[in-house]
């Protein structure tokens, strides 16, 4: 049985393909049209994943979409009458539902086939138990808790539940317009970070300020008896005006979220490009250590009703490695599971098992780490590829002598763009679609944020780390995989890897195992060997786009860039 899952109509718009209950492929659509967090239909996603399968869209079995149009509708017609949101609000969410449902129609035509011609039976799953699903149904846990947290998704911005075996069970959830998703990208956008996806860089910006206005926050959320929250409705537009959203095609965009009455409790909100003030610093911190409180009760009431010792967590708001670090520490909880791809590009995945497992109760295969779903290229590709560069740069193509010449480079100070085997799935590179760096440098910050990722200064860079070293450089001893939780390094070792220090002593962990992604274990135990460091720097092969998908958009990004030298498979390729 093919089953093919999409997220549609929403940010970071994905596809994946499962053939009975094994992963074939998953990707992102802005990896292939190159627009972050692109939203509308992933037309090219499911080519690739249709392709990868060996398949035409006739012999897809089920469609399943991370989306339930049904879902609150009640609470959503109350909320609608209730506040009188504006019309176009309104007009702007039934078209977007009426697209969804849709769906099947819009693909086939998009694929070039009548709506007739597809036989294959369309799902929908909700969005948070899509969620949930796809943290749950892949985590090591036969059973555990789960807390799924976003900004918004039919109607819900939390749910929580258990798992166990094959099903899932629903506990409560908070519905919009209460949301800790929006109370942070509020904040985004106050201080001045107004994209679609912004969040991340508050999180960066927190560990240079001081979490000096936490009680002035308690005014604009409250956390309730129940273990929920709800915020002050005063502090947002979206209670009563209702906030547009673009999801048509394109980049995604939500219009100002806070209303006036924050910034006469916060002073004037900055704007994009204005100096970063210590203040707006203290803001950061303080949001970000609030959002932890609220992450937190949300958990330990969680653990107190269900008493189970394992936590899924999931959600856009899970992508807070910087919580997820802490959660352990701050509840009462013993093992915690965040998936690859906790962001909504992995409810493609979610409802895809949540069709399999929850409705057709299906078994749960073995659990394995699985990240590596994307796109990837034949030596023999990329040769012809380079064919056409010649006279522009040098390359040569090695097998034997690849890991080590590499070591040595890193050794020597060189940049370096890493482009091997099959893409990752979700936002982290993970050593296929890295660039990557010796992490003892002390000027590596400086050079990668100004010449080649050019960002703000202020954002740090992450350690890929054998995961058998890790208890000598890192204060907690964890398998974090996908650079999902961000952890202490040891006081007399942060001089030592400067480079992926973040301000405040702590780096983005990922642990790399041999079985997981062997290239990438060997370069760094090789690098070892060289430099007595088990550690390389890094950050995703990208600047300012999405990570790069294909041997054309890794040349690109090179090519504009003052990175030393790319490595595409087995090809080294110079500048003259």
């Amino acid at each position: 049985m093919y089953t093919l899952g999409i997220n549609a109509y929403h940010g970071d718009s994905s596809a994946c393909i499962y053939k009975n209950e094994e992963l074939i492929a998953a990707t992102e659509e802005e990896r292939i049209l190159r627009v972050k967090h692109w939203a509308g239909l992933p037309v090219e996603a499911i080519k690739f994943c249709l392709n990868e399968a060996g398949i035409s869209l006739k012999e897809v079995d089920v469609i399943t979409v991370s989306r339930d149009p049904k879902a609150k509708l009640g609470k959503k017609i109350i909320q609608t009458l209730k506040k009188g949101i504006s019309l176009k609000a309104v007009k702007d969410r039934g078209a977007n539902s009426l697209k969804i449902t849709k769906i099947k129609a819009d693909i086939a035509k998009a694929l070039g086939h009548d709506e007739s011609e597809i036989d294959a039976k369309v799902y929908f799953a909700e969005h948070h138990r899509s969620h949930m699903a796809s943290s749950f149904f892949v985590s090591p846990f036969e059973e555990a808790a789960i807390l799924s947290i976003d900004g918004m998704g039919d109607f819900s911005s939390t749910m929580r539940g258990t798992g166990k075996g094959n099903q899932m069970d629903v506990i409560d959830s908070v519905s919009y317009p209460h949301s800790i998703g929006i109370f942070y990208t509020a904040f985004t956008q106050y201080l001045g970070f107004p994209h679609y996806g912004d969040e991340y860089k508050v999180m960066g910006l927190s560990p240079y300020g001081e979490a000096n206005m936490v009680d002035q926050l308690e005014d604009v959320v409250r956390l309730t008896d129940d273990g929920l929250f709800e915020l002050n409705e005063v502090y947002f537009k979206h209670f009563k005006e209702g906030v547009a959203m673009d999801w048509e095609g394109g980049s995604p965009s939500i219009e100002s979220i806070y209303s006036s009455a924050l910034e006469e409790k916060f002073g004037p909100a900055r704007k994009k490009g204005d100096e970063l003030t210590q203040y707006h610093k203290d803001l950061a911190a303080s949001v970000q250590r609030f959002t932890e409180r609220i992450i937190f009760h949300l958990a330990e009431d969680l653990y107190k009703r269900t008493g189970l010792k394992n936590l899924c967590i999931t959600g856009g708001v899970a992508q807070n490695s910087v919580a997820n670090g802490k959660l352990l520490a701050n509840t009462s909880f013993e093992r915690l599971f965040v998936p690859p791809a906790g962001h909504d590009a992995g409810t493609s995945v979610g409802s895809a098992l949540y069709y399999m497992h929850q409705e057709k109760k299906q078994p749960r295969p073995a659990f394995k780490h699985q990240a590596y779903t994307g796109a990837q290229f034949t030596n023999e590709e990329i040769g012809e590829f380079l064919q056409d560069k010649k006279g522009q740069i040098t390359f040569h193509e090695t097998e034997e002598d690849l890991i080590g010449d590499v070591a040595n480079l890193l050794h020597e100070g060189n940049v370096i763009g890493w482009f091997q085997g099959r893409a990752e799935f979700g936002p982290r590179a993970l050593g296929n679609r890295s660039i990557i760096v010796d992490p003892s440098r002390s000027d590596a910050k400086d050079l990668l944020n100004s010449k080649i990722k050019r960002r703000e200064s202020f954002r740090p860079f992450a350690p890929s780390i054998l995961k058998e070293a890790t208890k000598d450089f890192f204060e907690v001893v964890d398998d974090v995989p996908f650079m999902e939780k961000v952890y202490k390094i040891k006081e007399d070792k942060r001089t030592v890897i400067p480079a992926v220090t973040h301000v405040d002593g702590t780096g983005r962990l990922q642990t790399v195992e041999e079985k997981d992604n062997p290239r990438y274990h060997r370069l760094i135990k090789t690098f070892s060997s060289l430099s007595g460091i088990p550690i390389l720097l890094n950050t995703s092969f990208n600047e300012n786009e999405p990570i790069v998908n294909s041997p054309a958009h890794a040349y690109d990004c090179f090519a504009r860039t003052e990175m030393d030298v790319l490595v595409l498979g087995n090809y080294v390729i110079k500048r003259p």
